[in-house]
Order: C-alpha cells, then sequence, then structure tokens
C-alpha cells in the first residue's frame, strides 16, 4: 500500500463551496468506479476554508501516470473533471492546468 496527500483550493465563495460539498456527498457511480480501477483503495477529503486536502491509499503499483491516460479515455471523468474545475482553483505553487498537487510528507510518528 502507498498513500498519498494532495491539495487543492476552492473559489472562496460560501454558495460555490456549499455546491461542491453537494457534489461530493452523491458522487457518481463511474466516478467511484473509475477511481477504484486506477488501484486506488482509499480516498478521503477534507476541507478547511477554501483549501481542500486529499488523502490516498493505493495499491503498490499505482501510478498518476496511468490514472492519467485512464482519465483521459473516459469521457465521463472528463466531463465531471471539467465541472469540478468551476469550484477549484490551481494551488500558488501548481503548474499549468494542474489542479490536485501532491504534497512532501515533513513528519511521520512512526515509519
Amino acid at each position: 500500500m502507498k498513500r498519498y496527500c494532495l491539495a487543492v483550493d476552492l473559489v472562496d465563495d460560501p454558495a460555490m463551496i456549499a455546491e461542491y460539498e453537494a457534489y461530493h456527498k452523491k458522487a457518481r457511480l463511474e466516478i467511484e468506479k473509475s477511481i477504484l480501477d486506477a488501484g486506488i483503495t482509499q480516498m478521503e477529503i477534507y476541507r478547511i476554508g477554501d483549501r481542500m486536502f486529499m488523502i490516498m491509499e493505493t495499491e503498490d503499483d499505482f501510478s498518476f501516470e496511468n490514472k492519467a491516460q485512464m482519465d483521459a479515455a473516459n469521457p465521463q471523468v472528463q466531463e465531471w473533471e471539467q465541472l469540478m474545475w468551476k469550484y477549484q482553483k490551481a494551488m500558488p505553487s501548481a503548474k499549468p492546468g494542474e489542479k490536485w498537487v501532491l504534497m512532501d510528507k515533513i513528519f511521520a510518528l512512526k515509519e
């Protein structure tokens, strides 16, 4: 198992944040399936203000490159991602077009 932590910001608008959260309370089954099919075994998303934090646990052979290829070939995922961009905004340190940014682990109580 591997664990990854990522972050993204939301548009700082309470109504839009509420809409974003509503979409995630009843996530589309095809989106959940695409996540599982990519080798992600667990995913949690947290929010404080307009900052989102995601924890992903994956199979050992998971790769972001493979997930990106699978997503690019899936019209339902592309539709979902386009919709989510309405609510998300890139982190200040993000590369052009990058949404969720991989975070660096700086501490672990136990390795």
